[in-house]
C-alpha cells in the first residue's frame, strides 16, 4: 500500500535514526505538525518544513498525542518558530505544556539529571493563550480536511490519538505500540506494546486499541517508528502481549529482585515472538534494539503493580 503523499515522516533523531517520528500534515499550502520530539528536535522539523517547502508561518496546529518528552519536550522552543501556530494538546496535558515544572520534574526521576540535559535539550512554556484543550472528539481543521482527537489512555491517561479520514490512518502516539524498521521480516512489521511509566493500564489500553479498529484504518503512524499497514493482525499481536506482560508482572511481583525478573521475562518473551516472527537479527541484536523500550517497560509494570495494589 503507497503512503499518502501529503504525510511527511520527521525523523527526530532522538537517541538514534528511525526512533522518534513526528508528522507533516499538508494541506492547501497549510500544514499540521503531530508530535513534535525533544528541544534538540528543533532544528530537524524546520529542514522538513523547508524541504516539504512549508514556510514557518504556514503551520497551523501542532497537535500533541501526549506530553511525555520523546514527543512533546520540543513543543515550547518550537512554536516560537512557528508564529500562527496554535498547540492542540489533551486536558491532563495542557498545564504540563504552560508549565512544565512538574513535567521536567518527573522525567528527572525517571531518567536522571544528566539524561535529561543530554537528551531532551530545553524544555520551555508555551503561552497560555496559545494552547488549545482537546476535549474526546475535538476536531482540528486544516485548510478543510479534519483531524479528529480522540482519547485513548492506557499508555498515559493524557493521551490521545488522531484520525484523519483523508488518509484512513490513525497518528498513534504510542498507544499502538512501538515497531521498529530493523525488526520487520517477510511478514511485515514486528511490534511490542508499551508501558513505560507512570500510567500504564492494560484494559484501557486495549479498548483504546479496540476504538480505533472502529474506523477500519488503512494505516498506522507510529511515533517509534513510522507508517505501518496490516493493522489488524498488529492489533492481535498487541493485545496479546497485554495480557503476557500483565502475567508476567504478577509472577515476579513477589520477588525480591522484581526489576530483574521482569527484565529478564520481557525480554524472553520478545525475543520468543521475533523468532516466529522471522525476524533478521539474531537474539543479541535483538535485545540491542529492544534494550530501553525493556527497561522502561518494566519500570512501567511496576508502577502498574503499585498502583493497583493501593
Amino acid at each position: 500500500m503507497t503512503s499518502d503523499p501529503s504525510i511527511h515522516t520527521i525523523d527526530t533523531a532522538f537517541q538514534r535514526d528511525d526512533f522518534d517520528a513526528a508528522y507533516l500534515v499538508v494541506e492547501n499550502g497549510r500544514a499540521a505538525l503531530i508530535d513534535c520530539g525533544t528541544g534538540l528536535a528543533v532544528p530537524a522539523m524546520l529542514k522538513a518544513l523547508a524541504r516539504a517547502g512549508v514556510p514557518v508561518d504556514a503551520v497551523d496546529w501542532l497537535v500533541l498525542t501526549h506530553v511525555h518528552l520523546d514527543h512533546a519536550g520540543g513543543a515550547g522552543l518550537l512554536m516560537q518558530q512557528l508564529p500562527n501556530a496554535r498547540l492542540v494538546v489533551h486536558p491532563r496535558g495542557a498545564p504540563h505544556m504552560v508549565d512544565p515544572t512538574r513535567l521536567i520534574a518527573g522525567a528527572t526521576e525517571v531518567y536522571g539529571e544528566a539524561e535529561i540535559k543530554r537528551s531532551y535539550g530545553p524544555i520551555l512554556a508555551v503561552p497560555a493563550e496559545r494552547v488549545v484543550i482537546a476535549e474526546d472528539g475535538h476536531r482540528v481543521d486544516l485548510a478543510g480536511r479534519v483531524l479528529d482527537c480522540v482519547h485513548t489512555p492506557g499508555h498515559a491517561r493524557h493521551h490521545l490519538c488522531v484520525w484523519d479520514a483523508r488518509s484512513a490512518s490513525w497518528f498513534t502516539g504510542d498507544t499502538f505500540g512501538l515497531s521498529y524498521r530493523e525488526l520487520d521480516s517477510a511478514r511485515g512489521p514486528f511490534i511490542l506494546p508499551t508501558s513505560s511509566p507512570v500510567q500504564f493500564e492494560p484494559e484501557p489500553l486495549k479498548q483504546s486499541i479496540a476504538r480505533m479498529l472502529d474506523r477500519s484504518p488503512q494505516a498506522m503512524y507510529l511515533t517509534h517508528y513510522g507508517r505501518v499497514d496490516d493493522v489488524p493482525r498488529l492489533a492481535a499481536d498487541l493485545v496479546e502481549q497485554i495480557d503476557a506482560m500483565t502475567d508476567i508482572a504478577r509472577q515476579c511481583d513477589a520477588r525480591p529482585d522484581r526489576h530483574r525478573c521482569l527484565v529478564a521475562a520481557l525480554t524472553a518473551l520478545y525475543l520468543e515472538r521475533a523468532q516466529a516472527h522471522g525476524c533478521p537479527l539474531d537474539d543479541a541484536a535483538v535485545t540491542q534494539v529492544l534494550a530501553m523500550d525493556i527497561e522502561l517497560n518494566a519500570q512501567g509494570l511496576a508502577c502498574w503493580l503499585d498502583r493497583d495494589r493501593r
